[in-house]
């Protein structure tokens, strides 16, 4: 029948792998081995932030993934729309984001969920796991946790848009939301960017004060999103919200807004007057026509993905009121994943 010799590698903070040898016994010169040349290893929460420990070192390959996904077949980019799965019953969703580069020679998917907590706000809203793969055989390399890579490089995408898009004279930066999003946000934005005042607002106040107590540096709780919103030059907006909580009355002539929430055809957080009287960047325009309640419930008409500001074909309008619309792309995980194996690899 065979005899079992059982192995587990571990990797990361915990977790194993398994490779598995069985000798057959008709043919005890002849083993039957079932395994993987390197069993795939885990890479924990803990083994990410050490090798990711600032979002701003994902943006030189953000940007070069972003100009490739933006150039069709050229730039070697394959990926296909994301799946969702809905989970009526727990108000929930269960996302799948494949994606290969070429230029990058990484393979990965991400299986990401995302649930409005109402009643346990102590689980975080988004969670995921990327799985990075070997693109010359399929081999599976690693399970990493994703809530990392997702908070970062959401962030650093961010930054790259508002770097582009926003005005030069900018010394005001609001976050509208006080989430995990709001804190990888104001770390890479205080990092890059030199603004004198910082405005957060969140629909449940003690949650926007436990954030000013927590970060480094002054911010100013605010007590209603219009009071954080008015006569700031960077808006950044970071919610679970369904219906619009940004108001086209309020916004600063010239402002940028990053609408990083709704990722939703049916949620919105930006009013139709927001939509349509700002020039409209996205990440990508397939999945903002078919993802996007912020643009295709106001039918704004998109001027040009981000990508394409980066390589230089689309100009960057920073003396317009601009939107870009994040709604997070597959790519994004797999160049932010191929960044802390390779990390991870030459430290073991």
């Amino acid at each position: 029948a065979g005899v079992p010799d059982n192995t587990y590698s571990q990797a990361g903070t915990r977790g194993y792998s398994r490779r598995r040898t069985r000798v057959s016994a008709a043919h005890p010169a002849r083993a039957l081995v079932t395994m993987s040349a390197a069993p795939p290893v885990f890479l924990g929460s803990e083994v990410m932030e050490k090798h990711l420990h600032r979002a701003s070192l994902l943006i030189p390959s953000l940007e070069a993934a972003l100009a490739n996904f933006s150039s069709g077949a050229e730039g070697g980019v394959v990926q296909p729309m994301r799946t969702v799965v809905p989970v009526q019953k727990y108000s929930g969703f269960l996302g799948v984001m494949p994606a290969y580069s070429a230029k990058d020679d990484a393979l990965t998917t991400k299986l990401v969920t995302f649930y409005e907590h109402k009643k346990d706000s102590s689980v975080p809203s988004h969670q995921a796991t990327v799985l990075l793969f070997d693109p010359r055989n399929g081999s599976l390399k690693a399970v990493m946790d994703g809530t990392v890579i997702t908070a970062k490089r959401t962030a650093a995408v961010s930054a790259i848009a508002t770097k582009f898009l926003m005005p030069a004279d900018a010394e005001v930066l609001c976050i509208l939301g006080a989430g995990v999003q709001a804190y990888s946000h104001y770390e890479i934005f205080t990092e890059q960017f030199s603004f004198k005042e910082v405005r957060i607002w969140n629909r449940t106040k003690e949650n926007a004060v436990k954030f000013a107590r927590s970060v480094k540096g002054p911010v100013q709780v605010c007590s209603s999103a219009q009071e954080a919103v008015t006569g700031a030059d960077v808006i950044i907006t970071v919610t679970m919200a369904t219906t619009p909580i940004l108001f086209g009355e309020w916004i600063k002539p010239g402002a940028h807004i990053n609408a990083v929430g709704a990722s939703r055809p049916d949620w919105r957080e930006l009013d139709d007057e927001v939509m349509k009287n700002s020039v409209l960047y996205v990440d990508s325009r397939e999945a903002a026509l078919t993802e996007s309640g912020d643009v295709i419930l106001s039918r704004a008409e998109i001027f040009a993905e981000l990508g394409e500001v980066v390589k230089g074909t689309k100009p960057a309008l920073p003396e317009k009121t601009t939107v870009f619309k994040s709604l997070g792309i597959a790519i994004e995980d797999t160049v932010a994943a191929k960044f802390v194996y390779d990390s991870w690899s030459a430290g073991n």
